[in-house]
């Protein structure tokens, strides 16, 4: 494929994912407390990670949560920051695992759960740095609920999707 037929294609699945990121919460959002425990913007983000460049997924993931403020009004800034952070984090992570580490069905997962993981810690680093510059309280329990508990069912969701969907669109390419 040449250079620019495969910059199409990128900007092509990368422009769906971000679609996807932005009305996929519909689906959800009408009970805001199922909303959140789903994550369903991270999910397209996650996604694109296996499918572009990082340089694309980490952009995905930067402004889905800023976009989908500026069209509905959600996810309540400046909280929304925090969580484009991690959603950058999770497409730059999972995007240049994925690359590097030998084409296994387990190396998904792991390119997967590191990005979840590490994409959680710029979270919960970004909403102290939020905190801190709007005089608002965010304790060790506040990160441990919301990065993990309040979110186990959208975890669980990805864990178990994600790996599916990309062996799937991997099996369909070959």
């Amino acid at each position: 494929m040449t250079n620019q037929k495969s910059n199409i294609k990128e900007m092509t699945i990368a422009a769906m994912c971000l679609a996807v990121a932005l009305l996929l919460p519909f689906l959800t959002g009408q009970i805001p407390n199922i909303g959140a425990m789903l994550c369903p913007m991270h999910i397209p983000v996650l996604l694109c990670a296996f499918f572009v460049s990082w340089k694309w997924a980490a952009l995905i993931g930067f402004i889905a949560p800023i976009l989908r403020f500026a069209l509905f009004g959600m996810p309540p800034m400046p909280f929304g920051i925090a969580m484009a952070f991690e959603m950058a984090t999770y497409g730059f992570v999972a995007s240049v695992l994925y690359k590097v580490l030998p084409k296994k069905k387990a190396n998904i997962y792991v390119a997967l759960i590191t990005a979840m993981i590490i994409g959680r810690i710029v979270w919960g680093a970004a909403r102290l740095i939020i905190a801190g510059a709007t005089q608002s309280a965010f304790t060790w329990q506040l990160f441990v609920g919301g990065a993990l508990l309040e979110a186990i069912p959208g975890i669980v969701i990805q864990i178990v999707l994600i790996p599916i969907i990309v062996m799937a669109v991997r099996r369909g390419s070959n």
